[in-house]
């Protein structure tokens, strides 16, 4: 199939032809159609399929067909919520791209900034919204937004908003948007919350589903490195050093971690910046940008960033942390071997992190190759195992025959009793 056989008005279809776009994905192969058709839609794909473009180009082409290139009143005819700021980002030239030949004008609002520059773009009028869940309703509450004339509400990355404790706020908003609306949830998993929200909010949804969860995509190779955690910051040095890594996307799981990951590789003279939560809106912005132009060859992040990041031909994820939730892992890697391009994760797990990597890779179904030949490798038990016979010397029976134990013997009690 091409996009061709999708009906796609021309404005649209030059578009994705100057994107080089020629076949949909399946995601997109099913999700158009019934899109296109106004049904209410619940999609569940990992990340990295073509979600975006999947309701982008749809919504698009049915706002076109109401405003025309007319230059009517504009009025918001779409809402998009999204759970963060770089994904809303993204999103917005996600319909600037494809919407490039239409008439349609295209916001994105969201929180950390000041609102008058977006309060100055309501007034202006839109017909594509796209925005977080807070700075929503916070505008709404103010005055500046108008959801009455609204056809289609996106939820994307649902799941994501559920475990951000956005759920809430998904409802009050949904309860703000007109009766009629049509509605399209997109999520890369399922659980019952999710579902529940589908069977309350939506009429009579179509289901379409690709690539369950817990598989990755082909093209992402996978490596894992057993390493102490004292050593995981050499590794990651030694391996951007001799292997001439870059264009390296590195998850760390805390923000205190992650700042301490890019002193570490400065200080090495490694080139790297942080995005994470207590960075501005702004700063994260510009690091972003410095990565995706090749400025600065490594950027790491919380998981804030897992599935808001599109970068094209990212070849390396490398998962500083193991995440404790196993599903989270696919997200990360994820963000390597889009569109049919070829990537490579790699993991660094810590002896604390075996347990996650063991559901890791129960969630995969597949071992993935470990890598022994390295200079950092787990350090050998023997060294604790030899600390545990003086230990158990303080059993009754363990006096100890030879003169050398009685004297470890007669100090661990001397010592015993200068602490008591």
């Amino acid at each position: 199939m091409t996009f061709k056989d999708l009906h796609l008005i021309n404005n649209i279809q030059q578009a994705l032809e100057e994107e080089g776009y020629k076949s949909p994905t399946p995601i997109q192969e099913q999700a158009i159609p019934e899109i296109l058709a106004e049904k209410d839609l619940v999609a569940c794909a990992q990340t990295g399929t073509g979600k975006t473009a999947a309701f982008a180009i749809p919504i698009i082409q049915l706002i076109h067909q109401i405003v025309g290139s007319a230059k009517k009143t504009k009025r918001i005819r779409t809402l998009v919520i999204t759970p963060t700021r770089e994904l809303a980002i993204q999103i917005g030239e996600s319909f600037d791209t494809y919407g490039k030949y239409t008439n349609i004008k295209t916001l994105v609002i969201f929180g950390g900034v000041n609102q008058v520059p977006q309060v100055d773009q309501l007034k202006k009028g839109i017909d594509v919204l796209v925005a977080t869940p807070g700075r929503l309703l916070d505008l709404y509450k103010q005055g500046f937004i108008d959801l009455n004339h609204m056809h289609q509400l996106v939820l994307d990355e649902a799941d994501q908003m559920l475990d951000m404790g956005f759920i809430n706020d998904v409802k009050k908003i949904i309860k703000l948007t007109p009766d009629n609306r049509q509605t399209l949830l997109f999520s890369a998993t399922m659980p019952l919350a999710i579902r529940e929200l589908a069977d309350t909010f939506l009429t009579q949804p179509k289901y379409v589903s690709v690539a369950p969860i817990s598989s990755t995509a082909e093209t992402v190779s996978q490596k894992v490195y057993f390493v102490d955690k004292s050593d995981k910051r050499n590794l990651l040095y030694h391996l951007i050093r001799n292997d001439n890594l870059k264009n390296v996307l590195v998850f760390t799981r805390t923000k205190h971690g992650a700042d301490n990951v890019v002193k570490a590789l400065k200080k090495h003279g490694v080139e790297a910046g942080a995005i994470h939560g207590d960075k501005s809106q702004s700063a994260r912005q510009r690091v972003l940008e410095s990565f995706k132009n090749k400025e600065i060859p490594v950027l790491v992040a919380t998981d804030i960033a897992a599935r808001g990041i599109d970068i094209e031909s990212l070849p390396y994820v490398i998962n500083f942390d193991i995440p404790n939730i196993s599903e989270t892992y696919v997200h990360r890697i994820g963000r390597t071997g889009r569109a049919g391009n070829s990537g490579l994760a790699i993991s660094f797990c810590g002896k604390d992190e075996k347990n996650y990597w063991t559901d890791i890779e129960k969630l995969i179904r597949m071992k993935v190759k470990v890598v022994d030949n390295h200079p950092y490798p787990w350090k050998e038990e023997e060294e604790k195992e030899g600390a545990k016979p003086d230990l158990r010397n303080k059993n009754k029976n363990n006096s100890g025959k030879k003169n050398n134990k009685s004297r470890k013997s007669d100090g661990s009690k001397k010592n015993k009793k200068r602490w008591y």
